[in-house]
Order: C-alpha cells, then structure tokens, then sequence
C-alpha cells in the first residue's frame, strides 16, 4: 500500500475590499470562519463532519458559503469545533463591521439602493 502524505495547508491570501464590491453574505463570512477554525485545529473536513454529524460535503458547501446551515447545523458544527455559538456569531459580527467599515459610506447608501437581495 502506498503512504500518505498530508499536504500543508497553503495560507489564503486576503483581498482588500473595494468600495464597488457589494457587502459580503453572512453565509459566507460564516463559512470563512468555520474553515479558518477547523484549519487552525489542523482537522480534516472528513473529521470535523464525523464530530459535527454532517456529511463532509455538506460541511465543505458551508465552509464555500453555498448553503444556508440552520441554527442546529451551526450549532452541531461549532460544537465539533469547540467553540461556542457566541463566539462564532460574534467573529463573523466583527469580520462583516470591519469589511463594510473599510467601504465608503457612500458606495453603501447607493448601493443599498441600487440593489435589493433576499436571501431565503
């Protein structure tokens, strides 16, 4: 049989937003914070999911910010990660104040006007 290698995580760069960018998803700043959190714990998506009581596809769609996890799925996969709800809810909060905060106020009152966007 052959061996198995891991392969280092490689860092992700970071994109400075631009003030003609519209304001990120909450689903996908979530999924930043997930994937950043299971990263630092150095755990595989495969183990993450197992703990959590998830598919690992399921929890890699979260993590891209492609599904919309009910508060019992986030609840199931910050426990996995432990961390609490709280402290999940409240990194996004701050991560979603300082993207928006470094977009002039003006760029958000037009586009906030231009734009409309529901998410269900």
């Amino acid at each position: 049989m052959a061996d198995i290698v891991p392969f280092p995580l490689a860092p992700r760069s970071v994109r400075r937003p631009q003030p003609s960018d519209p304001e990120p998803l909450w689903r996908q700043l979530l999924g930043d914070q997930l994937r950043r959190r299971r990263h630092d714990r150095e755990e595989t998506l495969t183990e993450t999911a197992e703990k959590a009581g998830v598919s690992p596809q399921y929890l890699s769609e979260v993590e891209r910010g492609l599904k919309e996890p009910s508060s019992e799925m986030i609840a199931a996969i910050s426990g996995a990660l432990e961390t609490s709800l709280i402290e999940l809810t409240s990194a996004v909060a701050d991560e979603l104040r300082s993207t928006t905060a470094t977009a002039p106020a003006s760029a958000l009152a037009s586009a906030g006007r231009a734009v409309f966007a529901l998410a269900a």
